[in-house]
């Protein structure tokens, strides 16, 4: 199966697909952040910022995988 990148054009200049997922993906995550911390999910683990880090990796990894 292949797929089919649209390149998102800024200012007449071509970027690659992955940078509009990063990009979403941390508008999600950061949409996240406050019902994360409503829960306390940093309380959960020794080192919150590493979490935190995975969880947006794991958004990323998965839009580039549905997308």
């Amino acid at each position: 199966m292949t797929h089919s990148f649209n390149e998102l054009v800024i200012g007449g200049v071509f970027v690659a697909p992955f940078i509009a997922y990063a990009a979403t993906a941390l508008g999600l995550f950061l949409g996240l952040r406050p019902i994360l911390h409503a829960c306390r999910f940093g309380k959960l683990f020794s080192h919150p910022a590493v979490a935190e880090l995975s969880l947006y990796l794991t958004i990323l990894g998965l839009l580039t995988v549905v997308f």
